[in-house]
């Protein structure tokens, strides 16, 4: 159980690594919200769901004002939501990559600038950014993905010297291969493939991800700011 009770709001929440933050960040005592663009067909009683298209800045603003009058200001937002668009860049059109940067990048923006107003109101915020190994590594067939996921990067570290102030802490957190329904759709040997380049010879859990998250949110990772949080087995080091 957490210190104090606070309402947190996890886009792209409605499964994988998405879900299981908001799972993790319910059972330590928070309120929390998921947003998704379509509501998920079995959902916990401890979570509450709200439409967010975080492509669209109509879409976002009337996601967190839901959320604001159902469970208060939102102090916690994990930024998660994201697409993929796979391929070589000589089979890459202009929208393939421009939409995934959109989506992952622009629309993380769009989702913490609008979180921004009640935890500079309250001197405190946690925002978190669903990064990704692939952001420093680099991946062929992901030259949009990875792009988008490196910027991230910057855009944190901007929010996190402009916001210190206000003791609101921006941090990101960057999983390498996880175990979700995305990645079980490599099949058995891809994924055989990527474990043996981890250090720790294994795929990692959604679960290990949300207790990353849930560490910055806490009170306790009050003093971390502006930090990339790996949780990928070892397989970025010196990335």
């Amino acid at each position: 159980m957490t210190d104090v009770q606070r309402v947190a709001f996890v886009t792209g929440g409605s499964r994988g690594i998405g879900l299981a933050c908001a799972r993790r960040l319910a059972a330590d005592g928070h309120d929390v919200a998921i947003g998704s663009r379509s509501k998920p067909e079995e959902l916990d009683d401890s979570l509450l769901w709200v439409e967010c298209d975080i492509t669209d800045h109509a879409s976002v603003d009337a996601a967190f004002s839901s959320v604001e009058e159902q469970l208060g200001p939102v102090h916690i937002l994990v930024a998660n939501a994201g697409i993929t668009r796979d391929m070589l860049v000589l089979r890459m059109t202009d929208d393939d990559f421009e939409s995934v940067v959109d989506a992952n990048l622009t629309g993380a923006f769009r989702t913490v600038k609008r979180s921004l107003k009640s935890m500079m109101k309250a001197r405190w915020g946690r925002v978190i950014l669903m990064s990704s190994v692939v952001g420093s590594l680099g991946q062929a067939g992901q030259a949009n993905y990875a792009a988008s996921k490196a910027g991230l990067t910057g855009l944190g570290r901007s929010l996190a010297r402009e916001f210190a102030s206000r003791n609101i802490t921006v941090n990101l957190v960057a999983p390498g291969p996880i175990e979700t329904d995305m990645l079980g759709a490599l099949g058995e040997d891809t994924i055989a493939a990527m474990a043996a380049h981890v250090p720790l010879g294994r795929v990692g859990q959604a679960d290990d991800v949300a207790a990353a998250v849930a560490f910055l949110a806490s009170d306790g990772a009050g003093y971390i700011t502006g930090a990339t949080i790996p949780v990928d087995g070892g397989l970025g080091m010196g990335g």
